[in-house]
């Protein structure tokens, strides 16, 4: 006799995202399992007394959303601390900025001395297009640290607190990262390794650290994300998920990508790729190439446009990559490498054919960003099987007069994030946010309406991105990315058709989020 379901989701129109995709009106779910796909009658023969039935009333379910590439602790930050991505101005930052001084100086636990912090400002939205700057942040405090950071985190604004605190660490770092005026004095913006020391010194501890978690799991459960790729450099994270998983408190699958300078320790407690639970696991190995198109630090094959006297920079240079890839790849680990630029794709494609222990292709290497890539490069994508995890909502930056367009010209700005070429070559593709925002309905819909053909998927394209090609990266697709008999039960439960509100998906609202079966959010 079969055993009766825990939970029954019926009256849906449920997309297995398959090939092809299939369409069925319930599914049933035990021990965190789909144990069945129909019709809604006949699914309810797995019904018992204690089976919870779940009415979907015509809404859209797909296999949850897998964010392949993802900075948690950084979302919580923007939960938390003063979140500048709103700012329409270096005025209206500031005055954020200056409301969470005066929310902290209030507190018992704070004192004039700690840190006022802001995240997620994006200048090229302003009328007046630049960075906040040290006369910028000495109007929040001249007393407390001050600090706010770029939405994409290679740039950084600090006040006089923080230059002064920090000027022997700064000496230490190239000059074009620590920028001055025409006195010679620091401007207060910090690009790249210059931020590094800033980072340090705000790092949480581990209840700190907890709290961001949670309040960014929390924002992910609202929509519709059920697992996540973090990358993970000096953290608390691991341990706290770990604790989280323990406690069986953890509301969204972790796969934890970590930074090289981890490896070490990684091979000395026997963390391999892929060990861990069913709901944290260990990743790949990151490390930096190139830095970002916002802090004009990506490495690009020709000038920015808007800057004729540069290439961008190396953050961690070919040679170096190669040695970390070597040593990485010979213990047997999944490589990561964020490239930005060009040059600097191409730059990892020859560390993987070069250094790579492995075949790149079976250990799933992979690239992040992949912003710019030449017909070689997408070729050479394709033939390797290193796998380009993406991030379609910085197709935002896209439109005309947008970031792209200032810093590549129109011509390079039409050939960037080349997701349709990328697929039709055969390139794996996953689909990740940055954490700019974590939204995979906002990325579908900027890669379902890009500007350039070049750029464009289907709906059906790119949700499989956000899903299957997601769990793809991270060695799941054997029990995660679509909905199937005998997969985990992860799903995303839609209030309108992503197919049918095609031009207006960024608007379409997760009503329910299910991991193993339980749904983690309710939204109806």
């Amino acid at each position: 006799m079969t055993d009766a379901a825990d939970r029954l989701f019926v009256n849906g129109e449920i997309h297995t995202l398959t090939s092809p995709d299939e369409t069925h009106e319930a599914v049933a779910v035990r021990d965190g399992d789909v144990v069945r796909l129909g019709r809604s009658h006949e699914v309810r023969f797995l019904g018992g007394v204690d089976t919870e039935v779940i009415d979907l009333e015509g809404r859209v379910l797909l296999p949850g959303f897998i964010d392949a590439h993802t900075h948690l602790t950084t979302v919580g930050r923007y939960l938390v601390h003063a979140d500048c991505s709103a700012a329409d101005s270096p005025d209206e930052a500031v005055d954020l900025l200056a409301e969470r001084a005066t929310e902290t100086v209030n507190r018992e636990s704070d004192s004039p001395s700690d840190w006022v912090l802001g995240y997620g400002y994006d200048e090229s939205t302003w009328d007046e297009d630049r960075y906040l700057t040290r006369a910028d942040l000495d109007r929040v405090s001249t007393a407390r640290p001050v600090a706010a950071f770029r939405e994409d985190m290679h740039v950084a604004a600090v006040n006089g607190v923080v230059l002064d605190r920090f000027a022997d660490e700064l000496a230490d770092v190239p000059d074009e990262t620590v920028p001055t005026d025409d006195a010679g004095e620091p401007t207060g913006v910090l690009f790249e390794s210059a931020i590094d020391p800033i980072y340090e010194a705000i790092e949480p501890g581990p209840a700190a650290t907890r709290d961001l978690v949670t309040a960014a799991l929390d924002d992910c459960a609202a929509t519709g994300i059920t697992g996540l790729h973090d990358m993970v450099r000096h953290s608390h994270a691991p341990r706290v998920y770990r604790d989280l998983d323990a406690a069986d408190e953890l509301t969204a699958r972790i796969r934890i990508n970590y930074w090289s300078d981890h490896l070490d320790a990684l091979r000395e407690v026997g963390l391999s790729t892929n060990a861990g639970s069913d709901m944290v696991e260990v990743g790949a190995i990151k490390s930096y190439t190139d830095g970002s198109l916002g802090g004009r630090t990506a490495r690009l094959s020709e000038p920015y446009a808007d800057a004729p006297e540069e290439t961008g920079q190396w953050v961690v240079g070919p040679d170096e990559l190669a040695v970390t890839v070597a040593a990485a790849t010979d213990a047997g680990y999944q490589f990561t490498a964020h490239a930005v630029g060009d040059e600097a794709v191409d730059a990892v494609l020859d560390v993987y054919g070069e250094a790579s222990e492995t075949d790149p292709g079976e250990a799933r290497h992979r690239i992040e960003h992949v912003e710019l890539a030449d017909d070689a490069a997408i070729e050479r994508l394709s033939e390797t099987g290193v796998v380009a995890s993406v991030q379609p909502n910085f197709l935002k930056w896209a439109g005309e007069d947008g970031l792209y367009e200032a810093r590549l010209g129109a011509e390079r700005t039409a050939a960037s994030n080349r997701y349709r070429d990328m697929l039709d070559a055969g390139v794996r593709l996953a689909f990740g946010s940055d954490g700019m925002p974590m939204d995979p309905l906002l990325g579908v819909h900027h890669a379902v309406n890009a500007p350039a053909e070049a750029q464009r998927l289907t709906v059906t394209e790119a949700l499989r991105a956000y899903t299957r090609g997601a769990a793809y990266a991270g060695f799941d697709e054997d029990r995660l990315g679509t909905v199937e008999t005998g997969k985990r039960a992860d799903f995303a439960v839609l209030d309108a058709s992503p197919w049918k509100e095609s031009d207006a998906i960024r608007a379409i609202d997760v009503a329910m989020t299910v991991v193993d079966g339980a749904v983690v959010y309710d939204g109806r």
